[in-house]
């Protein structure tokens, strides 16, 4: 628990529903970003010019998220890409409704044109190939209201330097990191990954992901909070300069 905050509590209600999506997002900004504030959303008028040019509706997930955070960039945009109302766009197979791009262009999140007409529909992902025939769009998270958590989750990793890190992992490192932090309430993804999926933890005031057994990100309230769990789960991290 963090300052009223019980981030596994929340994220626990989180993932129950799209309501319960946008209550914990709002309560993790405020308590480890910065709150939401009424500017930060898109305008209802730039949601309906990109369904007149696009000619689909937007699913009631996508223009809720939105509203509600598209504008924060911090929240949305570190790494990889969430794209504007004027950017969304259907992909060249006119398969999906894009909108969130890999930092540099290797993949893409986007929703299956058959499933816009659900209020949370399924989000895939799909790889960026020189054989463009052979790119497929593979599940990612069972509703875009997950999505949306993740995104908010992944892009405060990718903040300021003095309160994020990266560690390359091994065995050690695991069973460092589920010895002292334990795992958050976020079912694993890509789906279908459940036994080497992505998965998230909290230590004592530390935010961290494991990366399929290849890395951990974190993310400290503070910067001391951050060097705590370097000494926890000592490596190389990458922006350690003590």
């Amino acid at each position: 628990m963090t300052q009223g905050f019980d981030l596994a509590a929340s994220l626990a209600r989180g993932v129950e529903g799209r309501s319960s999506a946008w209550r914990f997002i709002r309560g993790f900004a405020a308590h480890w970003v910065s709150a939401l504030e009424s500017g930060d959303g898109w305008a209802e008028t730039d949601l309906v010019a990109a369904e007149e040019r696009l000619g689909v509706l937007l699913p009631a997930a996508l223009r809720e998220a939105y509203l509600l955070l598209g504008r924060r960039r911090d929240l949305t945009s570190n790494h990889d890409v969430l794209l504007g109302p004027a950017e969304l766009y259907v992909d060249h197979a006119k398969e999906a409704l894009v909108f969130r791009h890999e930092n540099q262009g290797a993949a893409s999140w986007g929703i299956l044109l058959d499933s816009l007409q659900s209020d949370d529909p399924t989000v895939h992902i799909r790889s960026d190939l020189a054989d463009k025939s052979a790119e497929r769009w593979e599940d990612w998270l069972e509703r875009l209201s997950l999505c949306f958590i993740e995104i908010v989750l992944s892009e405060s990793l990718q903040a300021d330097g003095e309160l994020c890190d990266f560690l390359d992992l091994d065995d050690d490192s695991i069973e460092l990191l589920e010895a002292n932090s334990v795992r958050l309430p976020f079912p694993a993804y890509p789906l279908g990954e459940e036994e080497h999926g992505i998965r998230w933890f909290l230590g004592q005031d530390v935010l961290l992901r494991a990366d399929d057994g290849m890395a951990i990100l974190a993310r400290g309230r503070t910067a001391e909070d951050l060097d705590r769990v370097r000494d926890l789960i000592p490596g190389d991290w990458l922006n350690d300069y003590r």
